[in-house]
């Protein structure tokens, strides 16, 4: 089996896990093994799709600012999380296959596999989105062809992902391809690199 055919029911599983309640305050309660590969993408998921609605809520022209600034708040620990978990994801690729023969003229991609997989499960979302947007009852005719439109492509681009992480995988694999993790190095959270942190020391 394809590693993409691995990921995609465990982002479906998690989208519709999510909107079960539909609440971002929803505790995950993720089924896999802890630590597995498995755990990993559906945890990375259910970052994704709570940080989609996050989106969604700081978008409205009426909202509190307290409450938009504390949500800005829980937005940068997502993205720190997701982060985090991306680069976790990496290092499994790399244990996986740390004892492949490099070949000479083997070349470096240029992201990484767990990068894509964040690509292709932020692509579930929207797909599962805007399918929600076809679905709808209430709208115009134009919008419906609109949003059928832009399914069809997601629909393709998910279909062009996953045949290109599943080559990716496969060509470090054999040696044709390596991989190399390089630590994000945020700079805006840490206190010691942020000058507006550091500078009220």
């Amino acid at each position: 089996m394809n590693f993409t055919e691995l990921c995609k029911p465990i982002f479906i599983q998690s989208i519709k896990d999510y909107h079960k309640t539909d609440d971002v305050s929803t505790p995950i309660q993720n089924p896999y093994e802890v630590k597995s590969i498995e755990f990993y993408l559906y945890l990375k998921n259910w970052i994704d799709t709570v940080q989609w609605h996050y989106e969604d809520i700081i978008r409205d022209p009426n909202i509190d600012p307290v409450e938009a600034l504390t949500l800005k708040r829980k937005i940068d620990k997502s993205n720190q999380d997701r982060t985090d978990l991306v680069e976790m994801i990496d290092s499994y690729f790399l244990d996986k296959y740390k004892d492949v023969a490099v070949c000479e003229d083997a070349t470096i991609n240029t992201e990484s596999p767990a990068w894509a997989i964040d690509r292709l499960s932020i692509l579930a979302l929207k797909i599962y989105h805007m399918n929600e947007e076809v679905l709808r009852t209430d709208v115009t005719p134009e919008h419906h062809a609109q949003c059928e439109k832009k399914l069809n492509v997601l629909l393709e681009q998910q279909k062009d992902l996953s045949t290109a992480i599943d080559q990716l995988l496969a060509d470090i694999e054999a040696g044709h391809k390596y991989m190399k993790v390089y630590k994000q190095m945020k700079m805006y959270n840490d206190p010691n690199l942020n000058p507006v942190l550091y500078g009220k020391k």
